[in-house]
C-alpha cells in the first residue's frame, strides 16, 4: 500500500513532502471562491485547474498530494445551497487527485482526504458566525460521513486541517480516527499578547498545549502545526513534542484570510521558508509542506532543501 511507504519512510527517519495550498492556489489561478463555501465548491467545474496544481505539486517533489475537500462537508455546502451537490463535490475531488498521480507518472504519491472544522462565517471577515453555528449533531454527522466517503473513494489517509477548538475537535477527529484510516492532524496557533502560543481561536485565550492534550488523545498516525504563521510555528512544535510522541510535521501559512478570500500579502519567500524548514527539521519535524498562500514553487524549494 502507498500509506505503507510513506510509513516506513517515517520509521527511518526520513523526511516526507506533502503539497502545498489547494484553496488558495485555485484563486491564485483566477478561480471564484464561493461566499458561503470558499474553495469547497469549485472543484466540479474548475477540474482541470485543480488537476494542473496537483500535478505541479508532484513535479515540485511532493509525496502527499491533499484534495480539494476542507470546505465541502456539509457544514459548509449546506449554507451556500449546496447540499445535495455533496457527493459529486468530494468524490470528484478525490477523483482529480488520482487523474493527477497516474497523469504525473506518480504512482507512489499518498492521496490525503481533509477534513477541518470549519463552520460558517462572517463574510468579509475571519471570524465565525456564532448565529450560524451547528448542532453538536449536525457536525458529528457531517465529519463522519466526510471520513467514511475518503475512505470508500481510497484516500491513503485523512489530514485533519485547522484543529484548533476544543469542541469540534474530538467530534472531528473521533469520525476521522473511526473510518480506519491513518490521521495525520493539523493544529493552527496563534502569539497571545503576552507572547504565548494559543490555539488560533478567537473566542478565547486557549493554551496551545490543551489542543495538542486533545488531539494526542486519538488514535493519530502524525500530529504538527499548519495554517500558522513561521514564526509561531517552531515555538509550537516545541509544544507538540512535549504532550506527543507522533511523527511531527509543519506547514505553515502566509497571508490572511478574509472571507472568501485569501490575500496574497508579505507571503514568505521560499529561501525565507526553507531557513524555517531547517529549524524544524532539528526539532524532530519530518514531514515539510505549505497551506494557505503557499505554492509550488515553495514546496520545491522545500523538497530540494529536504
Amino acid at each position: 500500500m502507498i500509506y505503507e511507504a510513506i510509513q516506513r519512510q517515517l520509521d527511518a527517519g526520513e523526511v516526507v513532502i506533502i503539497d502545498g495550498g489547494t484553496g488558495t492556489e485555485l484563486e491564485r489561478r483566477g478561480v471564484a471562491m464561493n461566499p458561503e463555501a470558499w474553495c469547497g465548491a469549485a472543484t466540479v467545474n474548475n477540474q482541470d485547474v485543480l488537476e494542473a496544481i496537483h500535478v505541479d505539486y508532484i513535479k515540485a517533489g511532493a509525496q502527499v498530494l491533499t484534495a480539494n475537500t476542507y470546505a465541502s462537508s456539509r457544514l459548509m455546502l449546506k449554507p451556500a445551497g449546496l447540499e445535495d451537490n455533496f457527493y459529486e463535490l468530494n468524490r470528484t475531488a478525490i477523483e482529480v487527485a488520482n487523474r493527477a498521480r497516474e497523469g504525473g507518472g506518480a504512482a507512489n504519491v499518498a492521496i490525503a482526504g481533509s477534513i477541518s472544522h470549519m463552520v460558517p462565517m462572517i463574510p468579509g471577515d475571519s471570524q465565525v458566525d456564532r448565529s450560524r453555528n451547528p448542532s453538536t449533531d449536525e457536525m458529528e454527522h457531517a465529519f463522519g460521513e466526510l471520513a467514511s466517503l475518503h475512505k470508500t473513494e481510497g484516500a491513503d489517509l485523512i489530514i485533519m486541517e485547522m484543529m484548533f477548538h476544543p469542541e469540534r475537535m474530538p467530534l472531528a477527529l473521533k469520525a476521522a480516527t473511526d473510518s480506519g484510516l491513518p490521521v495525520w492532524a493539523g493544529l493552527s496557533a496563534r502569539r497571545g499578547d503576552d507572547g504565548s502560543v494559543l490555539s488560533f481561536t478567537q473566542e478565547a485565550d486557549i493554551p496551545f498545549a490543551e489542543i495538542v492534550e486533545i488531539a494526542a488523545g486519538f488514535d493519530i498516525a502524525a500530529i504538527g502545526v499548519m495554517h500558522t504563521p513561521s514564526n509561531i510555528t517552531g515555538d509550537a512544535i516545541d509544544i507538540t513534542s512535549l504532550h506527543c510522541d507522533k511523527p511531527l510535521m509543519a506547514y505553515p501559512d502566509s497571508g490572511y484570510f478574509a472571507m472568501p478570500e485569501w490575500r496574497f500579502e508579505n507571503i514568505i519567500p521560499p529561501a525565507e521558508l526553507c531557513r524555517f524548514a531547517n529549524d524544524w527539521k532539528a526539532k524532530g519535524v519530518q514531514i515539510l509542506g505549505g497551506c494557505c498562500g503557499l505554492s509550488p514553487k515553495h514546496i520545491s524549494a522545500l523538497s530540494q532543501m529536504a
